[in-house]
């Protein structure tokens, strides 16, 4: 397992991170896995044996169900060595404020979750989504607040658009507090989306890239295939519905090259797919989840898989995207004074 520094932080993290979204099946939750304690307990053995030393989760996730169910599991003396994140933001009750990221919800979502975690830090604090409602500064310096306390180490930002980052960035210079050290973003062969925007900003400003569903939800599996019924027992049979798909020949396409690769390799479709974004730019680490032990198994091999730069070539052929504006106009005006991180966009999608 290769270990990569997290941003400008000191801290490495192991290039495959353990999702537990499917850790309790609690509610809408139930539609992504139903994984119980025992199983979790294997995942969590079968993670640490390949070398994961980050476990990611959340309080939303099945109501804070994945978090108690982690922190009974880490009690028993599996902690040692292990880095845990969570998140905050998404609503934990009925009141007006137990949602968002308002200084009263983050540091009471906190308290928390250091007490289902049963933890007295937390390693990273992740805001798990926008609030346009709570100024950024209030945000940034009650995350600074929880740093400074011992309550977490580093803090990060997850779902947000470039202006969201870059303007709390801006508040944390200002204020001269703690900044994020990585985003969590979603970010596969068919969703580059992230590349005009959310991998520049993080190349230029020193951030960690943490790939959340990085299978597209199983989707890039090599499971799914064209004209074919969607298999058992998978999140879209099931009705979730990220991440929305607005082209699906060109998803098709993509899979074709993927299984062919695969194919060609001896590997899954599961493993191409993830050895592709793990070696994109700014990439730190895949949050990887899994039902069972085989699927987790399966994709903790990518992490040793190196593609071919003619494999790479045919995988971002088949799914590289239009620029959009201002993209195309800088691309056919100002390529005589674009930089490094200018290139790393403009270098990889047509015109």
């Amino acid at each position: 397992m290769e270990y990569r520094q997290l941003g400008r932080s000191g801290l490495r993290v192991s290039t495959m991170a353990l999702g537990t979204m499917t850790f309790g099946g609690k509610g809408a939750f139930a539609k992504v896995g139903n994984v119980d304690l025992r199983d979790a307990a294997r995942l969590i053995d079968i993670a640490m044996e390949a070398g994961v030393n980050l476990i990611d989760t959340a309080n939303a996730y099945s109501g804070g169900l994945s978090e108690e169910m982690l922190g009974e599991l880490l009690a028993g003396g599996r902690r040692a060595g292990l880095l845990i994140a969570t998140k905050v933001r998404f609503p934990m009750g009925n009141g007006p404020n137990d949602a968002g990221l308002s200084r009263h919800h983050i540091v009471a979502a906190c308290e928390a979750s250091l007490k289902r975690l049963r933890v007295d830090v937390i390693d990273l604090y992740q805001v798990h989504q926008w609030d346009g409602l709570t100024p950024i500064e209030e945000t940034m310096n009650a995350l600074d607040q929880l740093v400074h306390q011992g309550k977490v180490r580093y803090i990060g930002c997850s779902n947000f658009s470039g202006w969201h980052i870059m303007k709390a960035l801006a508040a944390a210079g200002a204020a001269a507090s703690e900044r994020f050290v990585s985003q969590q973003i979603h970010y596969t062969l068919e969703a580059r989306e992230a590349e005009f925007e959310l991998v520049p900003i993080s190349l230029d400003q020193g951030l960690g890239i943490l790939v959340w569903s990085p299978l597209a939800g199983g989707l890039l599996s090599g499971k799914h295939r064209r004209n074919v019924a969607t298999p058992e027992g998978t999140r879209q049979l099931a009705g979730w519905p990220e991440p929305p798909i607005r082209d699906e020949d060109r998803l098709w396409n993509i899979i074709d090259v993927i299984v062919d690769i695969a194919a060609a390799r001896g590997v899954s479709g599961a493993q191409v797919a993830l050895a592709w974004t793990l070696g994109r730019p700014g990439v730190t680490s895949l949050v990887i989840g899994g039902r069972n032990e085989a699927q987790i198994t399966d994709n903790l091999k990518a992490a040793e898989l190196r593609l071919s730069a003619e494999e790479r070539a045919r995988l971002d052929a088949v799914s590289r995207l239009p620029l959009p504006y201002p993209y195309w106009h800088q691309r056919w005006t100002a390529m005589d004074r674009m930089g490094p991180v200018d290139h790393v966009l403009l270098d990889q999608h047509d015109a």
